[in-house]
């Protein structure tokens, strides 16, 4: 008995459940909706067809040899396509990975006002850290895991080299049809060096002929446009353009302390806008070629061109006040995209990627002012800066280039072969300093990893996965040194390092039952160090450190998931995931010397323990709402510094500036039909919790005396207003509704209270 699983539109549905009642055989179909059931019994049977969001179907059917059956579903939740509502499908490919994965459905985000880094603050074991609003500098935690041990990649292509002017908190959730977030052990055909995740942002790929375009503005005089478009014809020629820019003030009320330069008094506690954090930025990427070709399934020439400038209002910290001092830079960078399927013999998929960036990065720093809170200045005399006077300007000539083959034997096996390699090459100048030889002096690195991996499936029901990786790492630079013993006498050796690592793991799921499952995971993993943290970049404070070694880890995840409804009309999901993670040489951030910039050291030995949980509820097409929370205990197990010839002090303190405790919770309510037919009205809420923990080892203070980033409790509100089957939408949002004071990396203080209003419209042409 075979056929496939439809909706009333013509579309797949995706691994449905289909079962002959009494008989104990059941199948899911397949991605294209397929399904094949052997040793159907002769006779009368009853059929039961089942998938999230669609009712459930019995059919009454006669066997009596080979059986084609097409099923048709009615769609339960049809309404939710076009209102906004963060959730999980259970029938979705991604969560039924091996892998410690959850996928986010960004198309249910698309008339929000989020960015993709802020939707995903929403998914358990996952925070978005940034050093303040629209533009500013950020990074994402999973499971205690954090900046570049996570891996972001676009359609399975690093992001390494995309510059500062395509960063996911400046990327609208629009670009996006749905994010993969990885926690811990990363699959091989997301190539590179992940230690702790990976978050795979996913396109929608599909040939088509559409427009997705939208607007919005708000509080700290914030716009954001958005315009996704594309052609293809029907002998494959296909055409892509997506633009956006982000603009904000980012005036933002603060609380800090300060001093009154014209009347000299202290104000230990006082709440000033920012006034020096103008930010803007605008990418477009277009692509060209040909889809659906016997030679190519998808062959595509594109180029990214962006731009972006930033004012700096802070140091690494807010007691440094910045009023002139800003950054810029831009993305100049072609791309190559090639996939096939069935090279040579059926069954061999190829997916080959390449990009090189030629944008530059710039800091500029050439007035020599010192500022307070108030916006005032004292003029120093002669040249000079507010960090140090500078206008280094700098191109890092970085490429990525990968390589995908999977080949299926059979029905159950199948091989994975991934290469990912990285070029960069730093050149800069400073026309303050044009005869230094400061910046004459090499900064290379160069990085593969490659991977082998092989997949078995049976029945739908188990699956395994096993792989090793090759990490290599290459990296040219100088130290300076001083030949002479006189003062100013500096010469450079330049000094060429290699290593070469071995990582491998395995991943493994089994469904107990069709709606129980269980998976595990484990990896021996490394990460090396990136070209800003051994170099520096002072678009960022980061200060460089040339003797970080690679880290790594033996990481350890277990996680259990259920699905059910009851009365075909209540749905739940749990899903709960435990981590163990035991990382050597791991790499934090700190504070420098002087506590203005920040630098990357290696932490002998730390061991992460956690877990994370999710439930979540919808009651038909009327009412969605989920919980989640995440606790990670992650401990400094180093007992000796040999660097430092000491016992190490902080042995078992919690590693300093990592949230610990952390949960969402959130509702949406959908009101159908509002003053016109088809009209839809949703009503959300989202509420972040971030547990109080320390911004420095606990062992430094006493037991009144440790400095602590306080417990954070974030509110927001949304209604969406859709119209016309979603072609129109309007959204109104409010963020941090309390107006509470929230505070992030290093206790720097994100946006107040903001209001948000977006436009959208969306046209979409099926193509046949």
């Amino acid at each position: 008995m075979s056929g496939k699983v439809v909706e009333n539109s013509g579309e797949t549905v995706p691994f449905a459940t289909v079962i002959i009642e009494k008989t104990g055989l059941s199948v899911m179909s397949d991605e294209k909706g397929n399904y094949v059931l052997k040793n159907v019994p002769s006779g009368k049977h009853t059929i039961k067809i089942s998938a999230m969001g669609f009712s459930v179907q019995k059919k009454q059917i006669q066997v009596s040899g080979n059986l084609d059956l097409s099923i048709k579903m009615e769609s339960e939740l049809q309404e939710l396509e076009n209102v906004s509502v963060i959730g999980r499908s259970a029938v979705d490919k991604v969560n039924k990975q091996a892998y410690n994965v959850t996928a986010l459905d960004a198309k249910k985000l698309h008339n929000s006002t989020l960015d993709l880094a802020h939707a995903l603050d929403r998914v358990s074991g996952v925070r978005f850290r940034e050093a303040g609003g629209v533009g500013s500098r950020s990074e994402l935690s999973i499971n205690g895991f954090s900046g570049n041990q996570i891996k972001i990649f676009i359609d399975g292509v690093p992001m390494d080299n995309f510059g500062s002017s395509f960063q996911i908190n400046n990327i609208p959730i629009n670009l996006a049809d749905r994010v993969e977030v990885y926690k811990g052990v990363v699959p091989i055909w997301l190539g590179g060096d992940a230690l702790g995740g990976a978050v795979n942002i996913v396109t929608n790929s599909k040939p088509r002929t559409y427009v997705d375009a939208s607007y919005s503005f708000g509080s700290f005089n914030t716009f954001k446009t958005a315009i996704n478009a594309g052609y293809t014809s029907k002998s494959g020629f296909t055409t892509e353009i997506n633009a956006f820019q982000n603009y904000s003030d980012n005036n933002y009320w603060v609380n800090v302390e300060t001093n009154d330069l014209e009347t000299g008094k202290y104000y230990p506690e006082t709440r000033v806008r920012r006034f020096h954090d103008n930010y803007h930025n605008e990418t477009v990427i277009f692509k060209i070629g040909i889809t659906g070709k016997k030679y190519a399934d998808k062959l595509m020439v594109g180029f990214t061109a962006g731009q972006n400038k930033a004012d700096i209002q802070t140091g690494a910290r807010m007691v440094a006040v910045f009023g002139e001092r800003y950054r810029r830079g831009n993305t100049l960078m072609p791309t190559l995209k090639y996939q096939v399927k069935d090279l040579f013999t059926k069954g061999l998929n190829v997916d080959v990627t390449g990009n090189f960036n030629f944008g530059y990065e710039q800091t500029v720093d050439t007035v020599n002012r010192r500022y307070n809170w108030f916006g005032q200045y004292t003029q120093n005399e002669g040249p000079g800066g507010e960090a140090g006077r500078s206008l280094y300007k700098f191109k890092n000539n970085n490429g990525v280039a990968t390589f995908n083959a999977n080949y299926a034997i059979g029905e159950r096996h199948s091989l994975l072969l991934n290469n990912t390699f990285n070029t960069f090459d730093r050149k800069g100048s400073d026309e303050l300093y044009p005869e230094s030889v400061t910046y004459q002096q090499p900064e290379k690195l160069q990085k593969n990893i490659l991977a082998f991996g092989y997949k078995f499936d049976y029945n739908q029901k188990w699956s395994t996965s096993l792989f090793v990786k090759n990490y290599d790492l290459k990296t040219t630079l100088t130290r300076s040194y001083n030949p002479s013993g006189n003062w100013g006498d500096v010469a450079y050796q330049e000094l060429n390092d290699k290593s070469s690592s071995l990582g491998y793991g395995g991943a493994s799921n089994y469904y107990l039952r069709q709606n129980l499952q269980v998976k595990a995971s484990y990896e021996k993993t490394y990460r090396l160090p990136t070209p800003n943290e051994i170099f520096g970049n002072p678009n960022d404070n980061l200060q460089g450190n040339n003797n970080l070694k690679p880290e790594s880890s033996n990481n350890v995840n277990v996680g259990l998931s259920y699905q059910t409804s009851f009365n075909e009309i209540n749905a739940l999901t749990f899903d709960v995931n435990g981590i163990y993670r035991n990382a050597t040489d791991f790499i934090r951030t700190e504070f420098n010397n002087n506590q203005n910039k920040t630098v990357t050291v290696n932490q002998g030995s730390v061991r992460t323990k956690g877990i994370d949980g999710e439930i979540r509820y919808s009651y038909k097409n009327r009412f969605t709402s989920g919980i989640n929370m995440t606790y990670q205990d992650i401990r400094n197990m180093t007992k000796y510094e040999p660097e430092q010839n000491y016992v190490s002090y902080y042995y078992k303190d919690r590693v300093p500036n990592i949230p610990y405790l952390f949960g969402n919770l959130d509702a949406t309510v959908f009101f159908n039909d509002v003053f016109k037919k088809g009209n839809n009205l949703s009503v959300g809420y989202n509420l972040l919790y971030v547990h109080a923990y320390y911004l420095y080892w606990p062992s430094r203070g006493g037991s009144n005396g440790k400095h602590d980033i306080p417990t954070q409790l974030k509110h927001d509100l949304n209604l969406v207003y859709t119209m016309a089957n979603g072609k129109y939408n309007v959204a109104l949002e409010c963020q941090n509704l309390l107006d509470n004071e929230l505070v992030d990396n290093f206790s720097l203080q994100k946006p107040s209270r903001a209001f948000y209003l977006k436009f959208r419209y969306f046209f979409n042409k099926s193509n046949k």
